[in-house]
């Protein structure tokens, strides 16, 4: 790409936009707006406001530039009760109230009439701005704007109207927004088609990872092995000097502590759900406990010590990490710990219960179910294929030695998505503040 700087600039006065092109304005962003809404949420107890033809958009369905399809639908009679409210198409829809505002703005445009709860601001422009070149210049300045619309010391992260209001944005004339518009449509939806190659290429990934992992547990390394017959239909043969257990019948099952504790600033980490995934065990993000909750959350078995596996049955359901180091911490709600007897080698069970073998067994007793849980007694009762020790020995070198080639892969695709997703960035910022020249781009190139 060849873009090239405006001819003239002017200083805006801003630490974080010093200057903008000398023909364009700028101005604040309420009196840009003809109208800043917020809507609401229909009564969910009553059945006949729901399931209707009315597209409500809510934060879980700002995932996409333009929205015209959402999780939930709302019927007239929602509208007139409640304060849910009508939109019209090419409305700018912001995300105002959420967790995710730790982070990012999500925007989007709305692709048809459509209503909206109180966590999303809808804002009509004036024909001074295109919404689009609204869209992106918020997309474009994620972080600089959530320092400037984020009240600081709230609980709940959200945009203050008045902050939002109040700031300003740069003002090109009409045919220079539609020539950025024009440029990072195309240009996003390149980067974007390459981003979804790479992301495809993790998920291969993950599903050749499963696949070695589950045939290594379940099938052994030996091809010429003689096999019997599980007698378990979704695990098919098994070889036949292998054992098949119940996972009670070699490991005890301590399940977490059914209480909310109260939290502190530096204390011992709890570990969540969301700590929690295949093989790894996250603290950095992890909420922390005073020494009297740590105590009662981890009497009875349930403190976790070097080679133990802490387990999710809940949200990341079936997600297994083994206790690699010593560190002291305890579990949150909906995960168990799980401590492995002589018979089985701690790493093996870690590699089997992240496995097809498990999570098979995972499916089949939360089918039909929208909100997968699965209860101590049930994951007590797991059947475990067990090779003998020096056979789960070799399996795990094997599969150390594989998984780690196989991580270097994934972490090349995320290193390349990351770089992607950067350049994005940077070349959307660059667009809507005029670090770059858009306009006539595409013959500039064609001459040289």
């Amino acid at each position: 790409m060849m873009a090239t700087r405006y001819s003239a600039y002017k200083p805006y006065d801003t630490a974080w936009l010093p200057e903008l092109p000398a023909h364009w304005s700028r101005s604040r962003i309420k009196f840009l707006a003809t109208f800043m809404v917020s809507g609401g949420t229909p009564p969910t107890s009553v059945d006949g406001y729901w399931g209707g033809d009315i597209a409500w958009v809510s934060p879980k369905d700002m995932k996409t530039g333009i929205i015209t399809e959402t999780e939930d639908y709302i019927t007239p009679d929602a509208i007139a009760v409640s304060a849910a409210r009508m939109v019209p198409a090419r409305t700018l829809l912001m995300v105002v109230r959420s967790g995710i505002l730790r982070h990012s703005i999500p925007v989007a445009l709305a692709g048809k009439h459509l209503a909206i709860n109180q966590d999303i601001k809808a804002i009509g422009f004036s024909n001074r701005i295109l919404p689009d070149f609204a869209k992106y210049f918020i997309e474009g300045q994620q972080a600089v704007l959530l320092s400037r619309w984020c009240k600081p010391g709230t609980t709940v992260e959200s945009i203050e109207s008045e902050y939002f209001a109040n700031d300003e944005m740069p003002v090109p004339p009409i045919v220079d927004q539609s020539a950025i518009v024009r440029f990072l449509d195309s240009e996003t939806a390149r980067i974007d088609e390459l981003i979804d190659k790479e992301r495809r290429l993790l998920e291969l990934l993950e599903e050749k990872r499963l696949a070695v992992i589950t045939h290594a547990v379940t099938k052994g390394l030996d091809p010429k092995a003689r096999m019997k017959d599980s007698g378990i239909d979704w695990l098919g043969q098994i070889p036949a000097h292998w054992e098949l257990k119940r996972l009670k019948y070699f490991s005890a099952v301590y399940d977490c502590k059914h209480v909310t504790p109260t939290y502190i600033d530096d204390g011992f980490p709890l570990v969540s759900t969301t700590e929690v995934k295949p093989f790894s065990l996250a603290f950095s993000a992890a909420r922390q406990v005073g020494e009297d909750d740590f105590s009662n959350m981890t009497e009875g078995g349930r403190l976790p010590t070097r080679d133990d596996i802490i387990y999710s049955r809940n949200v990341s359901v079936g997600s297994a990490a083994r206790v690699a180091d010593e560190v002291s911490f305890c579990m949150g709600q909906d995960l168990c710990l799980i401590r492995p007897a002589h018979e089985v080698r701690s790493e093996f069970l870690e590699f089997s219960l992240n496995s097809n073998a498990v999570l098979g067994q995972i499916d089949s007793l939360t089918v039909g179910a929208t909100f997968k849980r699965i209860n101590v007694e049930r994951i007590r009762n797991y059947w475990i294929p067990l090779p003998p020790d020096d056979e789960q020995h070799r399996i795990i070198l094997y599969l150390e030695g594989n998984i780690a080639h196989l991580r270097r892969i994934t972490t090349a695709v995320e290193m390349a998505i990351q770089r992607l997703v950067e350049y994005r960035s940077a070349l959307i910022t660059n667009a809507v503040t005029g670090k770059i020249d858009v306009r006539d781009l595409k013959n500039r190139e064609a001459a040289a």
